[in-house]
């Protein structure tokens, strides 16, 4: 690891200037009387993080914050809110899960969007292998190229859906962090027979870890 990932790593732990005042302190329910390990998204509690994840180490924690759909099947782009939580168990991979709401004019909250959960592997050469899984019935696997503590981008290498799923044929996502800390995205998809386009953005910011 250079003076550079090193220094990255502090910082993360220290906490980004502008994540959530109490976010240090916080972290993903627990379960007290699970008989293994459970699941943390804060670096200061629990197991150690393996070495195999300190390449995606930053994104380890809970996120939240606001973005923008464009879905070819509904006119014109929308609002909508999102939590990301990346979480481990000391084991070689993340866990990840994302929630999302759309929002009317004023921000109030409406109609809950798809829910994704998955996992993110990185392997011994820094590179990734994500496997994510949709309530609307999609199951994709993800590779993409060691990161560099600061963006991290997935492709999809196959897509299964279900009988009801949308036809969506292709995906690439891309992380990074910005503005001091937060954590932005663009989600482009390939589906309902058009090309790859954007379809989910967002800028999100730390609330646990």
């Amino acid at each position: 690891m250079t003076d550079s990932d090193d220094e990255q790593l502090r910082t993360t732990i220290t906490g980004p200037e502008n994540a959530a005042p109490d976010s240090p302190q916080r972290n993903r329910p627990q379960w007290a009387d699970l008989p293994v390990t459970d699941d943390t998204a804060n670096l200061r509690q629990g197991p150690d993080l393996d070495d195999r994840c300190l390449g995606v180490l930053p994104l380890v924690g809970v996120w939240r914050g606001d973005g923008e759909i464009v879905d070819p099947a509904v006119a014109g782009a929308r609002p909508f809110g999102q939590q990301l939580t990346f979480a481990h168990d000391g084991r070689p991979f993340l866990t990840f899960e994302a929630r999302s709401w759309l929002l009317g004019p004023d921000g109030e909250i409406g109609e809950q969007l798809e829910r994704e959960t998955g996992f993110w592997r990185p392997q011994e050469d820094g590179s990734l292998e994500v496997v994510i899984a949709t309530s609307s019935g999609l199951a994709e696997v993800f590779y993409g190229p060691k990161g560099d503590m600061r963006s991290w981008q997935i492709e999809t290498d196959a897509v299964a859906r279900t009988a009801t799923a949308r036809a969506t044929v292709a995906s690439k996502r891309l992380y990074g962090l910005v503005n001091q800390g937060d954590l932005a995205y663009v989600d482009e998809r390939a589906m309902d027979g058009g090309e790859m386009a954007p379809y989910m953005s967002a800028v999100l910011r730390r609330v646990v870890g």
